[in-house]
């Protein structure tokens, strides 16, 4: 009796606990549909597929990456079909990520490739089609400050890293109309810039625009602040005059001068006398050139001593010359107009030189004229209309630089300090004039 007592209650219990946990085999019997949680569907779907992840080899296609990883050709022509008008699935550059999500039958889920740094192509199998898209990359954009000396060159005063040096470009590119950064530079020189980092999940990826700098050059200080207009980014000094000038002071971002403009220089291969009516720029062979100003261009092609040469004619009858060149750009023949700063042609030695350099020539009315010399007339300035909004930017631009601690280029944790967006907002709208101290993570 005391057993039969016993027996019924496990029984109940074991029928409860079986129950509870085959919650789907009771909706069965019943006649509903199972309730699967949010969580056990993703953990599912998660187990049937798997991913590849990789970059771009030198020499690979979409179809060797196919073949190396035993994909469905179909899926591959599919997809190109799909991408066409969005991203061309020939135009892969080595080094660039991309990725595969597939299903256990090895069907394509999905791919990813990174474009550049600020875009990605996705392609996903929507209802048995591929479809594709690009979206910009969600950086979460900070605000640093960082600064420093030059010991022996721009490049090497900026850091080792790929950043610092796409940084350091773009710092010569903004004060390129003021500051040669070969012959100009001194020992001693110092920068600070407020600039943009670009983060992705709270990990810093790339700088982003530089907002403003003041860079000191042999006792000589230059400002320049990021103002948009009319759409464009454009940088202007204290005052709202354009930095932006008729002449870029040279036609490569770095380099030493080997000949300056002379008079009489004895030459070095016809070991004679003669005048030198130009500078040369020693670079490495294939250093890119650019041209110093926008113009027509005049000539490009071969002239006995120049080598390979590119003639420019531009406004109030000037005329640049950039000859030696081991290679004249495709896009650059006579006649075409060209911008400052296109790129026109590459280093080299061709003609009567003795190593790789740029001879860079610049006249007027056909007489010959010292480059660092020519008149340089800057671009428009900030309208009447804006100079007050103009001055509210410059003003927080300058109490960032008096408050701020500017993490030298040599700190390896400079780009884990930036500006807390509660307090810039705070300076901006304070137009720099409450003193707010302004504090670093």
């Amino acid at each position: 009796m005391k057993r039969k007592n016993l027996f019924l209650p496990v029984m109940l219990f074991v029928l409860v606990g079986f129950f509870s946990l085959h919650q789907p085999l009771i909706h069965y019997f019943i006649g509903e549909e199972a309730v699967v949680s949010e969580e056990t569907k993703n953990l599912q779907e998660t187990e049937r597929l798997k991913s590849i992840n990789n970059k771009i080899e030198k020499g690979e296609t979409l179809f060797s990456i196919f073949s190396k990883y035993g994909l469905r050709t179909e899926d591959l022509f599919e997809m190109k079909n799909a991408s066409a008008n969005i991203h061309p699935l020939r135009e892969l550059q080595p080094g660039k990520p991309y990725s595969f999500v597939l299903d256990k039958q090895n069907y394509i889920n999905s791919f990813t490739y990174g474009i550049d740094d600020h875009t990605v192509l996705k392609i996903d199998r929507v209802h048995g089609c591929f479809q594709a898209c690009k979206y910009d990359i969600p950086y979460q954009t900070r605000i640093l400050t960082i600064g420093g000396t030059i010991q022996e060159s721009l490049i090497a005063s900026f850091g080792q890293e790929r950043e610092d040096y796409l940084l350091a470009l773009q710092a010569a590119d903004i004060l390129a109309w003021d500051i040669d950064f070969n012959t100009d530079l001194r020992k001693g020189d110092t920068f600070r810039i407020i600039a943009e980092g670009l983060y992705l999940d709270g990990e810093f990826k790339k700088f982003g625009k530089i907002l403003s700098i003041e860079f000191i050059n042999n006792n000589q200080t230059y400002n320049a602040y990021l103002y948009e207009r009319d759409d464009k980014a454009l940088y202007y000094n204290a005052q709202g005059q354009s930095l932006r000038k008729a002449f870029l002071k040279a036609p490569l971002s770095f380099r030493r001068i080997s000949s300056h403009f002379s008079g009489s220089r004895l030459h070095p291969i016809l070991k004679v006398r003669r005048p030198h009516h130009g500078i040369d720029y020693v670079a490495a062979k294939g250093t890119p050139v650019s041209a110093v100003a926008d113009g027509t261009v005049n000539f490009a092609g071969y002239q006995s001593g120049y080598g390979k040469i590119v003639i420019i004619s531009h406004h109030n009858g000037y005329r640049t010359y950039y000859g030696h060149l081991s290679r004249i750009s495709s896009e650059v023949r006579k006649g075409r107009k060209v911008l400052q700063g296109d790129l026109i042609g590459y280093v080299g030695a061709t003609g009567l030189a003795t190593g790789p350099h740029l001879h860079f020539e610049m006249r007027q009315g056909g007489t010959p004229m010292n480059p660092v010399k020519a008149k340089n007339v800057a671009a428009d300035p900030v309208p009447s209309t804006q100079i007050a909004e103009f001055r509210k930017l410059t003003a927080s631009m300058d109490q960032i630089f008096a408050l701020a601690v500017f993490y030298d280029t040599k700190d390896s944790e400079r780009k884990n300090h930036y500006l807390q967006t509660a307090l810039l907002s705070a300076v901006s709208s304070s137009g720099g004039q409450q003193n707010i101290t302004v504090r670093k993570n």
